[in-house]
Order: C-alpha cells, then sequence, then structure tokens
C-alpha cells in the first residue's frame, strides 16, 4: 500500500512539473478522442472495387493430387506437359481506398488499386454505391485519379501541407482494410522521406497507424482532418500491419493530380544529366570531404544541364537551397520542378563550389530523345594481368550493336573472376571513355595510360553502358 501510494505521489510530483512549465503550458500529449477528425474526414472517403477479366489456361494435371500414377498417366496420353485447358474468362475484383479531393467528384487513389480496371464501383459513407472512370495514372508514384460519374456535387476532404508535416505528430488513416469499410486508425508520423525502393521519386511519410491491405488509396490526415498523405504501402511479414506504414506526401501527390486533372499527363522538370551515387572512393578523386551530394556521370547534348554549362564530374550539393545527399534527392526535386523553372545549383567542381542557374525542360517533351539500346556483350578467353579485363578499339560494328554512334574509346571484352575490375563493377560491353579525366580514343591511349600509373595509384573510368555513362574508381592493384 505504502508502495503504491510513493508511485501515485511521484506521478502527481511529476504532473506539477508539467503544469508549471512554461514550454508545456496549454499543450495536450495525447488526444483525448480521435472522432472528431474521423467525423470531418470521413464524408469524403470511398471504397474502391476495380473490376478485372481475367482469361487463363492451365495444365489438366494441375487438377490432380501429387500422384505419381495420375502423373505418368497424363504424360502417357497427353506427353510430359499435360493437355491445357482454355477456362471461361472470370472477374477477378480488387479492393481499395480513396478520397475525394475536389467537389466535381476527383479521387485520390493509388493506380495499383484501378490499373486494368474495365469497371469501377466506388461506395461512399452513406452507402451508395457510383461508377467512376479513370482520368489518369502514374505509376512511377502508385498514384491514380478517378471521376465520379451521376451527381453535380461532391463531399470533398481538405488538403493541407505535407511538408510542415513532423515527425512525431498524431495522424489518422482511414479506409477500407481487409475490405471493412470506414475503418479509423490512429498512431503518429514516425519518419519523412522514406526510400522504400517503389520507384525513382520515393519520399514516403512512415507512420505506425494501422494500414492493411484494402487501405491503399485512402487517406492519412492531420489533427485538423487535412489530407496529408495517401496511403500506399506496408512492411510486413504475414500481409497484416507491423506499425510500418507508407503513405505519399499530398504535395508531392497534388501536383500529380492538378497536372493530370489540367493537362492529362504529368509534367515533370528535366535537367538533361545522368546521375550517380557518390561511394568513398570516388569522393576521393573528386576531393569531396564527404560522399554526400550527386554525381553528374554524363551531360545530355543541347538539354539545359548542358546549356546551363554543368560538366560530367560536377557534384550536385543543393537544388534551389535544399541539400541534395543522394540521387533519390535529386530525382524528386528535379521531377518538382516546372518548365521554363530557373533553379539554382550548388556543385563542387575540381574541388571548388560553384553556383549554376538552369532554366529546366520538360521531362514528357524530352522522353525519348536520349534513349539508346544496347545488345550483345564480347567474351574473350585472354585476360589483362593487370585489371582482370582485356580491351579492343571501338570498331563501327561493336558501335553499331552497343548501339553507340561514337567510335572514340575502347570497349571490354571480357573480365576476370576476382579481378579489380569485376570487383568494381565493369562489365563486358562497357566502353571507356575516359582515364583519369583524361579522354582515350583507342586502346593504345588506354594502355599508355595505365602503364603511367604506379601500383596504390587511383584509377578513376568513365564508362558508357547501355543508354547511360558512370564514374568507376578503384587502385592500381600491388605486383
Amino acid at each position: 500500500m505504502k508502495k503504491t501510494l510513493g508511485i501515485t505521489a511521484g506521478l502527481i510530483i511529476l504532473a506539477g512539473i508539467f503544469t508549471i512549465s512554461p514550454a508545456m503550458a496549454g499543450t495536450r500529449m495525447v488526444p483525448e478522442s480521435f472522432a472528431e477528425v474521423a467525423k470531418k474526414i470521413s464524408p469524403a472517403v470511398v471504397n474502391i472495387s476495380a473490376v478485372r477479366i481475367v482469361s487463363r489456361s492451365f495444365s489438366g494435371r494441375q487438377r490432380m493430387f501429387n500422384d505419381p500414377f495420375t502423373q505418368e498417366f497424363f504424360e502417357h496420353f497427353f506427353g510430359p506437359r499435360g493437355f491445357r485447358e482454355e477456362m471461361p474468362a472470370q472477374k477477378s475484383t480488387s479492393l481499395g481506398s480513396g478520397v475525394i479531393v475536389d467537389k466535381r467528384g476527383y479521387v485520390l487513389t493509388n493506380s495499383h488499386v484501378v490499373e486494368k480496371g474495365s469497371e469501377i464501383l466506388v461506395k461512399l459513407k452513406d452507402g451508395e454505391e457510383y461508377q467512376a472512370k479513370v482520368v489518369g495514372t502514374d505509376p512511377k508514384t502508385d498514384l491514380a485519379i478517378i471521376k465520379l460519374q451521376g451527381r453535380k456535387i461532391w463531399p470533398a476532404a481538405e488538403m493541407g501541407d505535407s511538408d510542415q508535416v513532423r515527425v512525431g505528430d498524431w495522424v489518422v488513416a482511414l479506409g477500407s482494410p481487409f475490405g471493412l469499410e470506414q475503418t479509423v486508425t490512429a498512431g503518429i508520423i514516425s519518419a519523412k522521406g522514406r526510400t522504400i525502393g517503389q520507384g525513382p521519386y520515393d519520399n514516403f511519410l512512415q507512420t505506425d497507424a494501422s494500414i492493411n491491405p484494402g487501405n491503399s488509396g485512402g487517406p492519412l490526415v492531420d489533427m485538423q482532418g487535412r489530407v496529408i498523405g495517401i496511403n500506399t504501402a506496408i512492411f510486413s511479414r504475414s500481409g497484416g500491419s507491423l506499425g510500418i506504414g507508407f503513405a505519399i506526401p499530398i504535395n508531392m501527390a497534388a501536383k500529380i493530380y492538378r497536372d493530370i486533372v489540367n493537362t492529362g499527363v504529368v509534367h515533370r522538370g528535366w535537367m538533361g544529366v545522368y546521375i550517380q551515387a557518390l561511394t568513398p572512393e570516388l569522393a576521393r578523386h573528386f576531393r569531396l570531404k564527404s560522399i554526400k551530394g550527386v554525381l553528374l556521370s554524363a551531360v545530355v547534348e543541347g538539354g539545359p544541364a548542358a546549356k546551363a554549362g554543368l560538366k560530367a564530374g560536377d557534384v550536385v550539393v543543393r537544388f534551389n537551397g535544399k541539400a541534395v545527399d543522394s540521387p533519390n534527392d535529386l530525382q524528386r526535386l528535379v521531377a518538382q520542378a516546372d518548365e521554363n523553372e530557373t533553379v539554382t545549383l550548388r556543385i563542387i567542381r575540381n574541388g571548388s563550389k560553384k553556383r549554376i542557374k538552369i532554366r529546366m525542360g520538360d521531362q514528357a517533351k524530352a522522353e525519348g530523345r536520349t534513349i539508346a539500346k544496347s545488345v550483345g556483350e564480347p567474351v574473350s578467353k585472354t585476360r589483362n594481368k593487370l585489371l582482370g579485363l582485356e580491351v579492343e578499339n571501338l570498331t563501327q560494328e561493336t558501335a553499331r550493336r552497343l548501339g553507340t554512334g561514337i567510335l572514340s574509346g575502347v570497349v571490354v571484352k571480357a573480365v576476370q573472376t576476382g579481378s579489380p575490375a569485376e570487383a568494381a563493377g565493369i562489365s563486358p560491353g562497357d566502353i571507356i571513355h575516359e582515364v583519369n579525366h583524361i579522354r582515350v580514343s583507342n586502346q593504345k591511349d588506354f594502355q599508355r595510360l595505365l602503364k603511367a600509373l604506379k601500383p596504390g595509384d587511383d584509377l578513376l573510368l568513365l564508362i558508357k553502358r547501355h543508354d547511360y555513362t558512370i564514374f568507376v574508381a578503384m587502385k592500381i592493384p600491388e605486383k
């Protein structure tokens, strides 16, 4: 009894401390209820059913039990592959969620919820069902916009500002997990700017609010009932929630929504560069103090970056005042820029910092003009003893096969297993254009430049691979 009282007294003292603390005065650490938030947003939250027509065929043996005698019987009469039976077309229904973001009936959801749907049915909170049609999708961010049919005015949610959301803020997720309509869960923002390998523009909000299959496309909202994210993915070992869910920030989703509704196409900024992540070896070669930043491995001729004076070997560290630590950072920031918008880059060139202004292009207009295809990989049994690779001059035939019109450089014929070249990631078919920033015209140039290096010296190669170029760093091995 005394022990209990002692604990109680301690809690009372702590409560007194929090009460008189100016920093905590008037702050509610835990909401009393999420009811008002749910009440405000729920009329705009919808359940989505997308019907797909699926036709398939399968082997007659697949209908049998795993019985050796039965398998032998079918193989005797129908051959090792068995007979195939065409099944009648069947309907497959995917379930998901969405949120109405415009009184005209536009709904934000995930593209994987509605893709290939021949019929889309949307149910509102009041149980009313309506047909919808797809206005546009953006698979790169897994977003889609559909439009409801049958009314003129719809209940619409208010969009918030995902840039202002803080780690630790309370949030509410709504949707139809496992088909259970209008389900509300609560949690906090666990992290921002998460990259989970979903696409080139990953920038997810992470939350521990329960998100399950069927929640996809539903809103993540703040305590004012404003949409700050579109629920998209979960980390799970069982298919259910483990408290690690991811939502697309509404600021990103809103731009894509406006582009699709207003123009029918998603517009993203375009610089006209090829990029790669920095490694400690590359950072040393380019005289950098850290691996934060993005290395430009090539600049597209005639593109915005080339016109602004950017060069291969430049390292971008800031974009319009925002830090660029990784390729994902730069891809996302470039994508958010508008065509003809002038942005300021801070770069490091030859160890010196510079500011460069670029007038952005449009990715949709540029697509297709910089893509080259590569086929085939030459093979050889001979090996370069020093680096474990063999090279040859780039002939017209080899250049044609590798999809390039440039005849200067040497092409890698073979890479020895376990060699320094293999460890550095060099592959047959790679075209070496530079050695330590010096242009290579042919095999004679390449061998001359290598011969000038001593064991232990740094080696930096500029390589063209398929339709992009990269820098590869290594050391000349000890003899």
